[in-house]
């Protein structure tokens, strides 16, 4: 259990999850950390939940670009509770409920954050739902409607639109009013089908025929998360003027050469397919893009327009447009059973895998 105190001098144990190389699930193990009291400018959150994301399956082969060295504490982002603050930081943020955006160190009990990258939680909203939503419908969000910006009445593909980010972009999609075509395993076809969507099997190897089936002039924007051959295949499904809108390279998950030689090749494409002479884009989405150093320009501009879409989600969540999609929920110290149901094959349930500390 963590110890916690409001007032900022106070020191506080954190039981963390500690990545210490290129492990199995079981291989991952709990640690105790003493954090210092927060310095200018940070906060002490106690963690009330965080998840298993695709991330930290990829960082746990060393697949993921730009994560730290090992060891490390993975956990891509987290909800909690502000419980001291350093100078400078407003009071007013103790005793409140926020969101952060991580990349790593989420799998904790406590965790000593910068207080301007916290995102408050409205009332109303629970962690484990708020934690569904935050890399998860930050990411489809400004997919959606800055990368993509699709419209009411347009027809989108979205692939893998079982998993964490794809169930998310379906519920956005459908509140645009726009068309959803989804790949999936028809497992889960009959859940997106209550949710709006024209599921397609997801190893039909006439997939692009049955798009194609429902969309015979072609769609408007693709999300493809897989990478490779999918991402050919996803721009050879727009329509004249259609945006494809790549955010992943699941496919290469399991590869043991350097990531760069999966990743380099997916942004060459992107840029070939844009030097043409067509009405089709094609982009990379990244949900760090435009962050800057710390203490520039650049990442002033990267927390509000973070805070604002977020707190849309947060906002569309409160009011049942969203629905929090949890697929299951376990205590951080069974974290290695959380990580295996997360990359089984044989899941059913849509939604994001909670660990709560």
């Amino acid at each position: 259990m963590t110890e916690t105190n409001a007032t900022a001098g106070a020191t506080v144990t954190a039981t963390e999850v500690l990545l210490p190389g290129k492990v199995a699930p079981s291989g991952l193990r709990l640690a105790r950390r003493e954090l210092p009291a927060p310095a200018a400018g940070q906060a002490l959150v106690r963690v009330e939940s965080t998840a298993v994301s695709f991330a930290e399956s990829a960082m746990r082969r060393g697949r993921y670009y730009g994560q730290p060295a090992f060891p490390f504490v993975p956990g891509y982002d987290l909800v909690g509770v502000v419980e001291a603050a350093g100078p400078g930081v407003d009071p007013a943020l103790l005793g409140r409920r926020v969101a952060a955006l991580t990349k790593t160190g989420g799998w904790t009990t406590a965790v000593l954050l910068t207080a301007a990258d916290l995102v408050e939680v409205p009332d109303g909203i629970g962690p484990d739902d708020a934690e569904t939503l935050i890399v998860n419908g930050l990411t489809a969000y400004q997919m959606l409607h800055r990368s993509a910006k699709v419209r009411s009445g347009q027809t989108v593909l979205i692939t893998g639109a079982a998993g964490g980010v794809g169930s998310v972009l379906v519920q956005l999609a459908r509140h645009a009013s726009a068309r959803v075509i989804g790949t999936a395993s028809p497992r889960h076809h009959e859940a997106l089908r209550a949710l709006g969507v024209e599921p397609v099997d997801y190893r039909d190897p006439d997939l692009a025929a049955r798009v194609r089936e429902l969309a015979p002039d072609g769609v408007d924007a693709v999300f493809d998360h897989l990478g490779g051959a999918s991402v050919t295949l996803s721009y050879r499904l727009l329509n004249r003027t259609g945006t494809l809108v790549s955010y992943s390279i699941a496919a290469a998950l399991d590869d043991t050469r350097p990531v760069l030689l999966d990743f380099l090749p997916l942004l060459a494409k992107l840029a070939f397919w844009n030097y043409l002479p067509t009405g089709r884009h094609a982009s990379f989405y990244d949900v760090w893009a435009g962050a800057g150093k710390p203490d520039s320009a650049k990442r002033e501009a990267f927390r509000a327009r973070t805070r604002t879409d977020l707190t849309h989600v947060f906002g569309l969540l409160r009011d049942g447009v969203l629905t929090a999609k949890i697929a299951a929920r376990f205590p951080l110290a069974e974290v290695a059973e959380a990580m295996r149901l997360a990359e089984s094959s044989g899941r059913t349930n849509l939604g994001k895998i909670i660990l709560a500390p």
